[in-house]
């Protein structure tokens, strides 16, 4: 029987399959889903810049697990402070296991031996393991030779940057998701005068939505510029 381990999130209902815009990702999408069907790669490390969608692609793969009632746990590392080794303790017993910011462990003696360990005994029982990095597996800064080539065992994915054309569309998916929406020309206008990156925009779009609530309007461009007004420091 597996320890009992914290969990350090509850899954986000937003952190879907269903929620991600996949774009030109789309291959990602599939092949992740085939891991955790039992059809797939036993191994998956997806990596590529940030706010391309590894951390909802972790968590939407560890809530696809969890809904065909396999053992699942996600956890996201920080560089800043690594958790206590204990963490691994009885994690290989769980069926899929998603790790993101793989790359925070690099260079920890500690836990790459610890990692190296759980890894092997996880491999050893055919479970899925995935992980997520801002680089590929071989610029890791990993000190122990045995854990850099297990790391680079299995399918590595590049998430690919939406162009603009798809980055609208992202945002349209987001917000009907969300219940309201974005014309292409308010899209156009927040990746041209507000923010490109990703994650970001996703937040925006939260607070678009409260404030299209709080007032009953339509997000029309009018209306955009003027919620962006009362943020701008």
């Amino acid at each position: 029987m597996a320890e009992q381990i914290p969990l350090q999130f509850e899954h986000r209902v937003n952190k879907s399959f269903d929620d991600f815009y996949p774009g030109n990702n789309q291959q990602a999408v599939d092949d992740l889903k085939n891991c955790i069907g039992g059809t797939g790669e036993q191994q998956i490390y997806l990596w590529g810049d940030k706010g391309l969608g590894k951390s909802h692609l972790l968590q939407a793969s560890s809530q696809l697990a969890q809904s065909l009632r396999k053992t699942t746990f996600y956890y996201a590392f920080t560089a800043a402070a690594l958790p206590a080794i204990t963490l691994l303790a009885g994690l290989d017993e769980y069926e899929v296991v998603c790790f993101d910011n793989i790359e925070a462990i690099a260079g920890n003696a500690e836990w790459e031996l610890g990692f190296f360990n759980f890894y092997n005994r996880h491999r050893d029982r055919g479970f899925k393991l995935i992980l997520a990095s801002n680089c590929p597996p071989h610029w890791l800064q990993v000190a122990l030779p045995d854990l850099k080539t297990r790391l680079n065992w299995g399918l590595t994915i590049k998430l690919k940057d939406l162009p603009d054309a798809e980055r609208i569309k992202a945002l349209s998916y987001k917000a009907r998701q969300m219940g309201f929406d974005i014309s292409p020309n308010v899209g156009r206008f927040l990746l041209n005068h507000y923010v490109r990156d990703l994650s970001a925009l996703w937040e925006l779009l939260e607070r678009l939505d409260r404030a299209t609530l709080a007032a009953k309007r339509k997000l029309t461009l009018p209306f955009l510029k003027e919620v962006l007004s009362k943020h701008e420091p």
